[in-house]
Parts: C-alpha cells; structure tokens; sequence
C-alpha cells in the first residue's frame, strides 16, 4: 500500500513557476513508477508527465514537454513536478500517481494504482 500527499499547489501568474511535490508513504516507494496527471474544470483527467522506477527515463504530455520537468527522490520518498512558463491553461488540480514498476512511463489513468489527494494549480492572465 501507498499513501500519496501532494504539495505545493496555489496561485501564479502567467509565466510564473511552481514546483508541486508528491510525498508517498511505505518502503517500496522505489518500485513504483510515478505519474503526474490532471483535471481542469469540465474536463477529464489527464496525463501530464511520468518517471520511471530509478528516474532515469521520463515521459511528457506534448503540451507541457520542454515546460515541466518530472524528477524523484528515492531517499525521500518523493516525486517532483518543476513547472515553468506557467499558461492559464495549465489551471487544474494535479494528481500525483503510483504505478508497478513494469508500467513505468505509461500515460493511462488505469495503470495507476495509488492516487494523492490532488493540489490546486491556478494561472492568472
């Protein structure tokens, strides 16, 4: 079992920055792919960026590549989302995901087993 607990979240104007970080419980935190996603309003859940097991490989979603930067911890049990160049449409609540590692970089919502609480991402124009 995984307990996942975001941070970092709040209100930023446009080309601003915020790190969100993703706190996880348990000691097989190293085993476990990790994902960021998320959920703007009326929309649906959505993939955003993805760390392999040891963070030696990430994915991106193509509207956020060269703007965030996905990078773990091990030693802390916690994974990072580096936002930068923030757009208002990046307003969302994120979502920070635990996968087995044999599914490390996947984009797909089912794949995640474990799922923090999410933190809110607002940015002004």
């Amino acid at each position: 079992q995984v307990q996942l607990v975001e941070s970092g979240g709040g209100l930023v104007q446009a080309g601003g920055s915020l790190r969100l970080s993703c706190a996880a419980s348990g000691p097989t935190f190293s085993s476990y792919g990790m994902g960021w996603f998320r959920q703007a309003p009326g929309k649906e859940r959505a993939f955003v960026a993805a760390t392999t097991w040891n963070g030696a490989t990430t994915f991106y979603a193509d509207s956020v590549r060269g703007r965030f930067a996905i990078s773990r911890d091990n030693a802390k049990n916690t994974v990072y989302l580096q936002m930068n160049s923030l757009k208002p449409e990046d307003t969302a609540v994120y979502y920070c995901a635990a996968t087995p590692s044999r599914y490390s970089g996947s984009t797909y919502m089912y794949r995640y087993n474990y799922w923090g609480q999410g933190t809110q991402v607002t940015v002004s124009s």
